[in-house]
């Protein structure tokens, strides 16, 4: 099996039984995501124990890249200081637009999956989508707006 087939596998995976796929009761941080391009949505629910995040779900409907792709955040944000889910957050923009950054796919675990993403512009946002939901979630709450997936 090759390295495509085994990242292809991880995402079917994880859309057909995505992980952390409920609504978190307790939650202190709530963003909602939507991308009017394909219809992706997405709530996310953060519960954070000072600054840190003990738990992470969320809820929505979305094509199996989007699912597959809050899935995978949520397993590997679990447990994470806010400055570390952000330097993920930096990470895996960079992973998913393709942008040349040097990405170090070994230290990403199951995450890597998402490479391939970046050969397939409409679907950039896709899985960006939670990754953004992320991002404005950690923000204090007197600046988090809900989160579209930029059409440009």
């Amino acid at each position: 099996m090759d390295l495509r087939e085994l990242y292809q596998d991880v995402i079917v995976d994880h859309n057909r039984s995505p992980r952390n796929f409920r609504k978190l009761t307790g939650a202190t941080r709530t963003q909602e995501g939507f991308n009017p391009l394909c219809g992706d949505k997405l709530m996310l629910y953060l519960k954070l124990d000072g600054d840190r995040i003990s738990d992470v779900s969320f809820e929505g409907s979305g094509c199996a890249i989007s699912v597959a792709s809050a899935s995978l955040m949520s397993q590997n944000v679990k447990g994470k200081t806010v400055a570390e889910a952000e330097q993920l957050f930096n990470r895996m923009r960079a992973l998913l637009t393709g942008d040349g950054q040097e990405i170090d796919l070994e230290s990403l675990g199951n995450l890597a999956a998402l490479s391939g993403v970046s050969e397939y512009p409409s679907r950039v946002k896709c899985a960006s989508l939670c990754w953004h939901a992320l991002k404005a979630a950690l923000q204090p709450p007197s600046q988090v707006r809900p989160t579209e997936v930029s059409t440009e």
